[in-house]
């Protein structure tokens, strides 16, 4: 266990030692889904990108499933070993573990056997039913496999070991870049081929974390002979996983309701967002992985009732997380004819993905103080803060918001509802933190 790195070395260095692997391995992922998008694009088959943008939510999903106990188990995990109560960490890393591959399980048989409704929900038509279809076949398929990848990914850090996540994740994202041109086009499965890359990619991935768990963790294991768990500890984990849960299930939600909404003005409307979304991951991807490589670090010193650690931590992830959900926001805006124009060829959609995707950069910022402070509430184990935080951006507080601004704006509403949710989801963090700290400090 690097207590050295937990309990001494100064903030900022130690927040960036977790973070930055973790950035680095979100930044890979990017690249893949990224090179995904631009195979597909090339394709020049607008009901194809339409087809599969539809059926990402069901990939969302899963990862979203994942965070029940890569997320759930890690903070609690990472408050035991700040009370050096490892036995105990122990026991629940080996939980997480089986209870996640169990989920993908039952993910899978569930996806599969309700296909058709489940198509019909996410808004699929004549035109894209074929290309979801397929697309989410596979994924459905590869469930377990996906799931499980977000497990280990997050507990490792709670022994320090972020080159490793970030190795897991770069090895599953580069096996995808490789698979993708070969499924996509030399064997012509083209949504198809995409998800089976994904599928492979995590099963790459999957098997580097069991080995690593294995030969190097000194505190985490996946030995089916430790699992042993009481009711409360199982509580504690879905406590925090489940809102760390919502806060992807609800992106799946919110990208559902955005192509909904956009149905009426056009496929290619759809496809537009699906490649302004696509875009817009660069600048949440990053800051996903600031919020949450320092996760481990605010839940260790909260564990160890270091609060003058803790504060500092707290205030140095806000700061960095608000500047870069900024500057990110600039460089993708000036970039945006150069980055749109690498996925779309007509000109008319290539003139709306810029619209839709310099509109919704402008809630960056916002994203930040919303990520900062959700990850904080799950590394703290404050359940209720992360629900709320989780069930309001791209949940309760945008389908209100996109609701009403599609009547008064019509298309410009349905695109401006991402932002102006962001902002208002921030408000509601702020005061929450403050409330919690007032409280918290004041003991």
């Amino acid at each position: 266990m690097e207590n050295e790195l937990f309990e001494k070395t100064k903030v900022s260095k130690a927040y960036m030692t977790l973070a930055l692997p973790v950035v680095l391995g979100m930044v890979v992922s990017l690249i893949y889904n990224m090179v995904d998008t631009f195979f597909i694009a090339r394709t020049g088959n607008t009901a194809l990108i339409a087809g599969v943008s539809l059926g990402t939510p069901i990939f969302t999903l899963m990862i979203a499933l994942g965070d029940i106990f890569g997320v759930g188990g890690s903070s609690v995990i990472s408050r035991l070993f700040g009370k050096k109560e490892y036995e105990d960490g122990r026991r629940i890393s080996v939980f997480c573990f089986y209870a996640a591959i169990a989920v993908g399980i039952a993910v899978s048989i569930i996806l599969l056997a309700a296909k058709q409704p489940i198509l019909g929900l996410l808004g699929c038509d004549e035109t894209t039913w074929q290309y979801a279809g397929d697309y989410y076949q596979w994924i459905a398929l590869g469930a377990p496999f996906i799931i499980l990848q977000l497990t280990p990914n997050n507990l490792l850090r709670t022994e320090g070991f972020a080159k490793a996540s970030m190795i897991g994740t770069m090895l599953g994202a580069v096996v995808n870049i490789i698979l993708d041109p070969i499924f996509i086009y030399t064997l012509g499965m083209g949504a198809a081929g995409a998800a089976i890359a994904t599928v492979i990619g995590n099963i790459c991935g999957d098997i580097f974390y069991v080995i690593f768990m294995i030969k190097k963790c000194r505190y985490l294991s996946v030995d089916f002979r430790k699992l042993k768990m009481t009711g409360a500890e199982v509580l504690a984990v879905l406590a925090i996983g489940i809102p760390a849960s919502v806060t992807n299930f609800m992106q799946s939600i919110g990208v559902t309701l955005t192509n909904r909404f956009l149905q009426p003005y056009g496929t290619d409307k759809v496809a537009a967002m699906g490649i302004a979304l696509k875009i817009i991951m660069i600048s949440v991807l990053v800051m996903v992985g600031f919020a949450f490589g320092g996760q481990p670090l605010v839940g260790y010193n909260y564990g160890a009732k270091n609060k003058k650690r803790l504060s500092e931590t707290i205030r140095f992830a806000f700061l960095l997380e608000v500047l870069t959900g900024a500057g990110m926001a600039v460089v993708l805006g000036a970039a945006a004819p150069l980055l749109v124009g690498l996925f779309l060829k007509e000109a008319d959609v290539i003139a709306v993905a810029q619209q839709i995707l310099r509109v919704q950069l402008i809630g960056m910022p916002f994203v930040g103080i919303v990520l900062a402070s959700t990850c904080i509430f799950q590394a703290i184990g404050n359940g209720a803060g992360a629900m709320i935080l989780s069930a309001g951006r791209q949940g309760v507080i945008f389908a209100i918001v996109i609701f009403c601004a599609s009547k008064l704006a019509g298309f410009s509403g349905v695109i401006a509802s991402q932002p102006v949710s962001d902002f208002l989801t921030a408000l509601v963090a702020v005061m929450i933190l403050l409330q919690w700290k007032k409280k918290e400090f004041a003991k």
